[in-house]
This record gives C-alpha cells, structure tokens and sequence, in this order.
C-alpha cells in the first residue's frame, strides 16, 4: 500500500515553486556554490551565483567548470518545473568572455522543445552588467517519476 498523499498546486506556476523547492532542498551542490534562485516558472529558471576566490582558475578568472555546473542548475530547475524526474542527456557551453572574482553572473533558462520525453533547453549566462558570458544548451530527458510523489495540478485532480 503506496503512503503517498496526494498535494495539490493551484497552478503551473504554484508547481514550478513547490518542485523546485523541494529540488533546492536536496540539491548539496547547488546550495554549496551558494546559488540562488531568482524565478522559476514552466520551462524556464533563472539562478545567479557570486563567483569567490576559490571559483578562479591560473588565469584569475571563474574556472569554466563553475559556470557550466550553474547553467546546469538552472536547466535542471527548468527542466524538472512540471513535476516530472527530468534529468541531462546531453550539454554543452560556449564560454564568451570570462568571469571576474565577484561578479554576480546569472544564468536564465528558456524551454525551445518539448516532444514527448525529449527537450531542448538554451541559458544565457550574463554577469551584473549585463555582459554575455557564456551560452549554454541542454537537452533533457524525463523519467517515469515525479519529483515530489503526489503533486498534481488542482484543474487534474480526479474529483471524489
């Protein structure tokens, strides 16, 4: 016998908040590069991230591997926005113009495809003033599994 109770969100935007809370909650890496997420919604995330003197590389500026593992983040908060186990099949990033030792960049996700349990997701990294430092693509791949066990969309509540 399943204990699973069901949780109702009132709307796509209420499910987007509540998956990626529970995500944030679980997520060690994210909470340990002292992410923040600044809007979620269906499909699209956007995370910001202050890069710190551990974060450089030889050269001074942000080590590659932190900027992807924050676009990464926010795929993965867009991605799994409508309570569906989504996880990466594939990413790659186009690094533009370097990070700097406190520079606040921020990486905003956009949904482009979603055919079956295929998506294509593409991040704009910036940093505060605007400056284009990497873009980033994901594609997903949804598993059969929800994100947080129970949690439908009150319009697909089965009435009782």
């Amino acid at each position: 016998m399943s204990t699973e109770t069901t949780q109702f969100a009132k709307d796509s935007q209420h499910m987007a908040e509540l998956t990626a809370a529970a995500m944030f909650a679980s997520d060690a890496a994210t909470r340990g590069l002292d992410m923040q997420i600044t809007h979620v919604a269906e499909g699209t995330a956007t995370l910001s991230m202050m890069i710190r003197p551990d974060m450089l590389n030889g050269h001074k500026t942000c080590h590659g591997g932190y900027l992807f593992t924050l676009a990464d983040s926010a795929f993965a908060f867009a991605c799994n926005s409508r309570n569906h186990v989504t996880v990466a099949a594939g990413c790659s990033i186009e690094f533009l113009s370097p990070g700097r030792e406190g520079d606040v960049i921020t990486a905003t996700v956009t949904e482009q495809s979603l055919t079956g349990r295929t998506g294509i997701y593409d991040a704009r990294l910036t940093n505060q003033h605007g400056q284009l430092i990497a873009l980033f693509r994901g594609k997903s791949h949804k598993l059969n599994a929800e994100v947080v066990p129970g949690l439908v969309l009150q319009e697909n509540a089965i009435p009782t």
